[in-house]
């Protein structure tokens, strides 16, 4: 393919994920838009025996409400083994949910994370204690870790940084969301498919590999969860595995550059 037909081909995909965003149905995006802070009106309130100290392998814990936490370390992340189970608060754990474990901060709470390594960040909440490994500050879920790009590698290295109080009800939320850009500058993605069903574009992902992710797309009120394989630094090798993901019967793929 020639250069001038793949400049076309990029065209044409940004022009069809705009209107298929502009389509997109309502969600439940919990906060406003990318990047935006939360504003918690109506807090729920701090589970008092998550504040007490603990010892976990011979080591005292003491939970503190620290207004300037600020840290960065390594982070790790928790799926089927714990899904189903009751946290530290009570609430039970769902490995798709925004949320996170932390061994001191108040429980529920909300921090920031940033993965340093891609810039990703995401508003998690915290509702259970955790991980109690040495070197490590915060445990994920494995959303939170697959919107952070953590999930393939299962640690790396990240930011934290206490917010404040959580919600009664919820919290979590990407921050770094593409609306019609990949969630890579100066790069090319594949895109496979687009869904209102994030679990159906998870699904999706898995198959596809370790280079599948799934990037929300904001899209008025409501998301789509695009299906992105990638990034290529150069045109030609992403045509290439366009043509793969086609051939794995993906057949409305598109290019997508973000240059």
């Amino acid at each position: 393919m020639t250069t001038r037909l793949i400049k076309g081909a990029v065209v044409l995909a940004l022009m069809s994920l705009l209107a298929a965003c502009a389509s997109a149905g309502r969600g439940d995006a919990p906060f406003g838009g990318a990047g935006s802070l939360p504003v918690v009106n109506d807090p729920a309130p701090i589970v008092s025996g998550t504040m007490r100290p603990y010892q976990v392998r011979g080591r005292w814990y003491q939970p503190v409400e620290d207004t300037d936490y600020d840290v960065v370390g390594m982070a790790s992340w928790y799926g089927d083994q714990f899904n189903g189970r009751p946290t530290a608060t009570g609430e039970i754990f769902d490995m798709y949910a925004m949320t996170a474990a932390h061994k001191t901060l108040p429980l529920p709470g909300l921090v920031e994370v940033t993965n340093t390594a891609n810039g990703r960040r995401a508003i998690l909440r915290v509702n259970d204690r955790g991980p109690f490994v040495d070197g490590r500050v915060i445990d994920l879920s494995r959303g939170a870790a697959e919107a952070l790009g953590l999930l393939s590698q299962g640690v790396g290295e990240v930011r934290v940084r206490y917010v404040g109080r959580a919600p009664r009800l919820g919290g979590g939320a990407r921050q770094l969301q593409a609306a019609a850009a990949p969630v890579e500058t100066g790069a090319y993605w594949v895109q496979a498919g687009a869904f209102s069903d994030r679990r159906a574009a998870r699904r999706i992902a898995g198959r596809l590999g370790d280079r599948a992710t799934v990037d929300v797309a904001e899209a008025g009120r409501g998301r789509l969860y695009r299906v992105l394989v990638g990034p290529w630094s150069d045109a030609n090798s992403a045509e290439q595995a366009r043509q793969a993901v086609v051939a794995r019967g993906f057949a409305d793929a598109l290019l997508i550059s973000s240059r």
